[in-house]
């Protein structure tokens, strides 16, 4: 059955990437790759706690200026990416702690709990836990 195995995220540096999202938001790195005859590392990672074949996030560093341009504005100023949490409050205080940016507070809707935050080039981020029956990831 087709599935999604990873979503490509333009950055510019693979270890500045990795020490925000691994050490700041504590995903596992997946893999970190060196591939020599394209001078590029193969690096993915994804949310703690996530299955051994869930989608993985492809880190890409940006190969030329046009590229580059889309770092930080992958989704036009919206939200980009969805973080489903069991946890709302345990992973919103550890980001915080963490120094996340926060840009919407934390607000309770009928889909869930949800957040948004900044990642380190500036895409949106929510941060949700999904209510009970909602078609979200639970």
């Amino acid at each position: 059955m087709p599935h999604l195995a990873h979503i490509a995220l333009v950055v510019r540096d693979y270890d500045e990437a990795i020490a925000f999202y691994v050490g700041k938001l504590g995903f596992t790195l997946v893999e970190d790759t060196y591939q020599p005859e394209q001078d590029k590392r193969w690096v993915t990672i994804r949310p703690p706690g996530a299955s051994r074949d869930a989608t993985t996030i492809l880190l890409a560093r940006a190969s030329n200026e046009h590229q580059a341009k889309y770092i930080g504005d992958q989704a036009g100023g919206r939200v980009f990416l969805f973080l489903a949490t069991d946890d709302f409050d345990r992973d919103h205080a550890a980001f915080t702690a963490a120094g996340v940016e926060w840009v919407r507070p934390p607000a309770t809707y009928d889909y869930g709990r949800v957040a948004v935050f900044k990642d380190l080039y500036g895409n949106l981020w929510d941060l949700v836990q999904f209510a009970a029956g909602h078609p979200g990831p639970a």
